[in-house]
Parts: C-alpha cells; sequence; structure tokens
C-alpha cells in the first residue's frame, strides 16, 4: 500500500505545444505537468504576433529557452552567451515582446463538490506594471474555456503595489499566502526514511510515549516539542516554519519533516499508527508507504559519528567587550561571541571582500557582479569598487549588538571552587562512560540545581562587576546568551538546546542568569545529543555573552537560502513578529514568512502567520536590504565554501534600526 500525498506526472515522449488555440480543461492536462502537487502549464504571449503558446511542459522546461529557439531562431549558445540581458527584455523591459507566466490548476470545495480554478502568475523576477498585468491576464481571459474561473496571482510586491490601483472586478487575484497559506501538505526538510510512525494526538500522548522512542520512530502530532529526542523524521499535523527549532534540527539531523494537516485521516484510513512505513519528503512530493513486514535495519550513520572539538583555551582571560573579539576566539569565549566580535569587525573596518557569493560561476553565467551592482545601485563598477560598495551598504543597514563575552575560564573556576560540584561533575561522567542511561536525568538535574545555587566566588563575580558595571546594569533589562563550544559544528548544530535569560534587572539577577546559563551545559537534553556524537564533557564549556536589551518594533530569524528548495541560489527566506525576536525562536507565535530575491531583487509574502495584514511596503523594503545583507555577510562567515547558508536572528529597533543578535552557520 502506498499513500501519495502529490504525484509527478511523467513527461510526455513528443513536443505537443500548440500556439494560438484557447485552452479547455483536456488540453491542459494534456500538455501541463505537476508541480508542489498541482498541474500546471508554462504559456507565452507574444504581443507582436497577437497570440500565445501553451508549451508542453515536459518538452519545455524554460521559456526563455522555448522563446529563444523556437520563436526567435536562435540557438543555445547565443542564448547562453546573452542570458542575462535576454532575460531583462523579457522580465523587465517595460516595452517587450513577449509576456511569460504559469497557468496552475487549483480546486476549492463549493455546495459540498469540489470546483476547479485556474491561477495565472509570472516569475518572481518579472517587474510588470500593473497595467501590463492587466493586459497579460485580459490576454490569457480571452482564451480560456469561459466556465473555468481565472485569477491572477502578484508573484512579487511590486506587482501587488502596481496592481492595487486597478479594481478587482476587472482584474481578479488571490495572494500567493492566500493561495498557499492554508494548504494541507508543506515539505520543510528533504529527505527519506524507513522506520516505525508514532502518530501522537496530543502533546499528553506524546509525553507519555517519549521514553520508548528511538531512533527507528518516524514521530508524528501537531506540533513536536523542541526536546524532542533524536529520531528516524518529522511529521507535523499543524503549521509551522521552515525555521522552527525542530525543523532546525531535522536539517542538521538529515532526517525527513514536512507538515501533513490530513495525517490523522490517513492514519485511520490505512492503520499506519505504529506500522512500518517508508517515508520521503522533497520539495514536489510527500509519501508515505506502508511495508508489509519490518524491515531489516541497521543503526544509521549518527550513532557511529563522532565529533571532536578542538581543545577549549581555559587559562585566564579577560572579560571583553564584544567588539574586541574576532573568529578565532572561539575556543575561549564561544561560537556565538566569537561570531558576533567578528561581526563588529566586519561593520567597524569595512575592508572585508563581501562579494564571493556573487563572484562564483552559475552557469552559464561566469559570476553575479553585475546583478549585485545592480541591487548596490551601481551602473558602472570594478571589482574594486563593488567590494566597497557591498561593505558600505552592509554598515549602513545593521549594526552588532554591544555587550561584553564571559570566557570559558571564569566557568572553569567556578566549577573548581566547589567539592560539591566536582563530585556531581564525576558522578555524570562515571554514568557517561558506563552508558548507564537509566540515571542521566536524576544526575544532570541534581547538577544543575547545584550549579544554579552554588555561590560565584568573589573573584569570578569581581571580573564580571568590572566589565559590566553596577550603573550599566542599572540602567534597565538585560540579555544574557549562552556562548558554547559545543554547538554550530559541522554535524551538530545544537539548536535551542542552550538557554539564555532575556528578563534580567540589575546585578544580582545578572548572576543568576549567568548561572542559569552555564546550567543548560547539563541539562539532560544537552548531555544526551553530545553523548550520541561523542563530544566529551570534559571538552565542554559555556561562554555567556552580557547585552543591554533593545526594545524591538519587529524581529525574527532569517536564513540565506530556500529552505524547501535547496538548488535556489537566488531567494533569502526571512519570518518575522511585531516584538523581540525570541516570540520567532521559541515558537510562540506563527511568524510571517517572506522570501526576497537577493540576485534579480523582489519579494514575495509566503504567509501572514498569527497576523491579519502584512507588513506596509516601506517596512518590506528595508527586509529586503536585509535580506541582501544576510546574503552579503555570507560570503565572509561561510568561509571557504560560499554557498553555505548562514542562520541570522535579528531586530529592528523602536527606532527603525536593525540589529544582527546571532549568526551562525544554517545546517543543510
Amino acid at each position: 500500500m502506498s499513500t501519495h500525498l502529490a504525484t509527478e506526472a511523467a513527461s510526455p515522449a513528443t513536443d505537443r505545444t500548440v500556439v494560438g488555440e484557447n485552452l479547455s480543461l483536456p488540453l491542459f492536462r494534456t500538455l501541463s505537468g505537476v508541480l508542489a502537487g498541482h498541474p500546471y502549464l508554462k504559456v507565452v504571449v507574444d504581443r507582436a504576433e497577437n497570440t500565445w503558446h501553451l508549451l508542453d511542459t515536459g518538452a519545455h522546461p524554460f521559456h526563455v529557452n522555448y522563446v529563444a529557439t523556437r520563436v526567435l531562431g536562435m540557438d543555445l549558445a547565443s542564448l547562453d552567451a546573452r542570458l542575462d540581458a535576454f532575460n531583462a527584455s523579457v522580465y523587465t523591459d517595460p516595452e517587450r515582446r513577449f509576456l511569460l507566466g504559469v497557468l496552475s490548476l487549483h480546486t476549492e470545495q463549493e455546495e459540498g463538490r469540489e470546483r476547479p480554478f485556474l491561477v495565472l502568475e509570472t516569475t518572481e523576477a518579472d517587474t510588470m506594471s500593473g497595467e501590463l498585468l492587466a493586459f497579460f491576464y485580459e490576454f490569457v481571459r480571452a482564451r480560456v474555456d469561459s466556465r473555468l474561473p481565472l485569477l491572477l496571482k502578484p508573484a512579487n510586491h511590486g506587482q501587488e503595489e502596481g496592481l492595487s490601483a486597478i479594481s478587482e472586478r476587472r482584474v481578479p487575484r488571490i495572494l500567493g499566502h492566500e493561495l498557499f497559506g492554508s494548504r494541507e501538505r508543506t515539505p520543510l526538510n528533504p529527505g527519506e526514511a524507513t522506520g516505525r510512525l508514532r502518530f501522537f494526538r496530543t502533546a499528553e500522548e506524546y509525553t507519555v510515549a517519549e521514553a520508548g522512542l528511538g531512533w527507528a520512530d518516524i514521530v508524528a502530532m501537531p506540533c513536536l516539542p523542541d526536546d524532542v529526542p533524536r529520531v528516524a523524521g518529522f511529521i507535523n499535523t499543524a503549521p509551522i516554519t521552515p525555521l522552527s527549532h525542530t525543523n532546525v534540527l531535522a536539517s542538521g539531523w538529515g532526517i525527513p519533516n514536512a507538515i501533513v494537516r490530513d495525517l490523522e485521516q490517513l492514519v485511520d484510513k490505512d492503520g499506519l499508527d505504529d506500522a512500518w512505513v517508508r517515508y520521503r519528503v522533497d520539495e514536489d512530493d510527500i509519501s508515505l508507504e506502508r511495508l508489509d513486514h519490518e524491515p531489516d535495519l541497521r543503526a544509521p550513520a549518527w550513532h557511529q559519528q563522532r565529533i571532536r572539538l578542538e581543545p577549549p583555551l581555559l587559562e585566564d582571560a579577560p572579560v571583553l567587550s564584544l567588539h574586541r573579539l574576532r573568529s578565532a576566539d572561539r575556543d575561549r569565549y564561544g561560537t556565538k561571541a566569537a561570531n558576533l566580535g567578528e561581526l563588529h569587525h566586519v561593520l567597524d573596518s569595512r575592508t572585508v571582500d563581501l562579494t564571493s557569493f556573487y563572484g562564483r560561476p552559475r552557469p552559464p553565467r561566469e559570476d553575479l557582479y553585475g546583478h549585485l551592482a545592480t541591487r548596490l545601485g551601481l551602473s558602472a563598477f570594478t571589482v574594486e569598487q563593488l567590494r566597497a560598495k557591498a561593505a558600505e551598504f552592509v554598515a549602513e543597514a545593521v549594526g552588532a549588538p554591544e555587550g561584553v563575552a564571559l570566557p570559558f575560564a571564569l566557568q572553569q573556576r567556578f566549577l573548581a571552587s566547589s567539592p560539591a560540584l566536582q563530585q556531581g561533575i564525576g558522578k555524570l561522567k562515571m554514568a557517561l562512560e558506563l552508558d548507564a542511561t537509566d540515571v542521566l536525568d536524576s544526575l544532570c538535574l541534581h547538577l544543575q540545581h547545584l550549579i544554579r545555587h552554588t555561590p560565584v566566588p568573589e573573584s569570578v563575580t569581581r571580573q564580571i562587576d568590572q566589565a559590566f558595571p553596577a550603573a550599566a546594569a542599572s540602567r534597565g533589562r538585560l540579555v544574557v546568551r549562552s556562548s558554547s563550544n559545543a554547538e554550530d559544528l559541522p554535524g551538530f548544530s545544537a539548536a535551542g538546546v542552550y538557554d539564555s535569560v532575556t528578563t534580567v534587572h540589575g546585578t544580582g539577577e545578572l548572576l543568576d542568569a549567568v548561572r542559569h546559563v552555564w546550567a543548560s551545559l547539563v541539562s539532560p537534553r544537552s548531555v544526551r545529543l553530545r553523548h550520541q556524537v561523542g563530544i566529551s564533557l570534559d571538552d565542554t564549556y559555556m561562554g555567556v555573552i552580557v547585552q543591554e536589551y533593545l526594545p524591538a518594533s519587529l524581529g525574527g530569524v532569517l536564513v540565506t537560502c530556500n529552505p524547501t528548495r535547496r538548488e535556489d541560489f537566488r531567494n533569502v527566506y526571512l519570518n518575522c513578529s511585531p516584538g523581540s525576536p525570541e516570540q520567532v525562536v521559541d515558537g510562540t507565535v506563527l511568524p510571517q514568512q517572506y522570501l526576497y530575491n537577493t540576485v534579480e531583487g523582489g519579494g514575495r509574502t509566503l504567509a501572514l502567520g498569527s497576523w491579519g495584514q502584512g507588513l506596509s511596503a516601506a517596512v518590506r523594503a528595508r527586509l529586503a536590504d536585509l535580506s541582501l545583507t544576510g546574503r552579503l555577510l555570507q560570503s565572509h562567515f561561510s568561509a571557504a565554501d560560499v554557498d553555505k547558508p548562514l542562520d541570522i536572528e535579528w531586530l529592528m529597533t523602536e527606532q527603525g534600526d536593525f540589529r544582527l543578535v546571532q549568526i551562525r552557520p544554517y545546517a543543510l
């Protein structure tokens, strides 16, 4: 038995493209392919010839290739040689001859039955004006079976604004988040797993069964908890975003994850609960195949995976302001603190090359420097001028938070100051060596209690007070963040594993918050996850970041990739909600979601989340600048591999300035 939640249509053996014919539903189905679960058909309107071309999707995967070779008589080599100029002629020229679009087929419930309707849209990079979109819509409407409703979907924010002056009676429309925001199935992290499906309708059902979950289980429930153990796969039956903690874990662990809102009906229909299944998620397909018998499974590779840390540097080191740190200081102050210090250096020096991502060949293009120059407002440029402009753009677009970093050495001195702490650490090490998992949680919880309540030595307190004196602390609220050496590692992201404290007032609460962050290093979950990949407790230390709290009007997370479409080098994914970014990170609200194209420009609204309305055009334009900034920073922070994306936590202050409060690799 196979339950297919989306399928891919087979490509036809011959080219069945038609020119000038009216479109009926049977003809649509003959020519269409399937993308993201919906039949779709490419169309080309030729304004000079007053006709249109309905492309056989299997024979013509790209509009531009078809127009160049089949209409204009070019060969592909000639097209490749001037691809960017040709793209501009069909996507951005206001006097363009050709209008390129896609028709997709959807259904809606009407009086108890499904009613089909078509949606017309352009590519996301298309800059059609409102009047040109209206012409496009009316041209297609006149040639489509009148019994089929047709709606226009603006492909980007610019098109939305262009259409705002045109009545919906003339051009009926639907926005992207309206069309897809409530879809039944959404891929979140691609992958394939064979395992036992464990379906929990409530958090209480999950809690009862949690201790018995293992590496061969595929866990399905409305919203998986952040502390879910490492298993074979995730399925969510309620909406989450690609940047939720559990999806970041799925990405870091390399396991499939998707939203399947009607899973309960499928489970009841096909008896999938507690059954062995093969589960597959990719960009256009989600499938669950029930197996007839228990498969012969081998333990996954991560059971043998061993991650080795660079030895932590524990000699006395001062409490330093963040702007004095560099990335090489991660072995003294932790990864988060070192990355924030490196960010200060990038912004202050304005000498770092931030263009490497755009310098990489993207065949048939030698590079994307011309696109970057356009984004930065340069018409003519040298590579040196482009680098200088990129550094200037980033320094003006964002700021790095002020604060101080506490080194590993302070935690080490604190732990060494108490015989009870040393005894607790010794017992925990012994349990790990003996793999005594039955006592692990109790030992961790006891050690955490000791850390939170053991007095901090006077010498340690003095160092903290000198770097962040009571006068500064008394000015208002502080934020105390974790900065371990056992996070943001290849194969071990530790997203959401360690604690931060965001509601600290005064020096008394500051010391409590520091101990709370130190204690999170030995939480049951963090100890188990590190033990699974061979990270020794002896090598693991926690630095701490202390910052003044900045009230935020908007906050969120962006990743410099499209998490659900890995080959997409254009788009940056961003989510946000009013107030602090913690609401997005901890999942207390469902954020707004956007994609911003950092090559050709433009942005799209994917979902409004818990909000009733979208952001203003002015704020969306600011988020486009933020997204381009993230892409530029990727060139520096991703080091040798400029295609490795970043995960950036950010906020917009009440004064409208952007601050990047965390920057780290995004696990793919």
